[in-house]
């Protein structure tokens, strides 16, 4: 097995599916945040550009750590091998996801 750990991060932001790979996932520092930082993207080895994984590599062109809310990740999983990130429509019509702090201050139910 590779030393190189490689994880898939699929979250949701602003309507859209996000599908991107990383080589370190971690709770990190900021709570409610899952840190992803080390983004790996593929390489152009051929003519032929992908317009939908180019929008992605330009989005996260810069960043070097990431910081994902906890309520907004569908799913984090350790690959193999890595895909081809890509931004995807929200399934569902025009149904959006209503933020909500996962945590509420001093441990309350909001209840008097």
């Amino acid at each position: 097995m590779s030393n190189k750990t490689l994880y898939k991060i699929v979250f949701m932001s602003q309507g859209q599916v996000y599908e991107i790979y990383a080589r370190s996932v971690a709770h990190g520092a900021l709570f409610g945040f899952v840190e992803v930082e080390k983004l790996v993207f593929g390489e152009r080895s051929s003519v032929v550009v992908d317009p939908s994984e180019e929008k992605i590599k330009s989005e996260f062109e810069h960043v070097k750590r990431t910081y994902l809310p906890m309520h907004s990740i569908i799913r984090i999983d350790e690959v193999d091998k890595q895909g081809k990130s890509k931004i995807s429509k929200l399934e569902g019509g025009n149904v959006a996801q209503f933020p909500v702090p996962v945590y509420t201050p001093g441990g309350t139910s909001g209840k008097s």
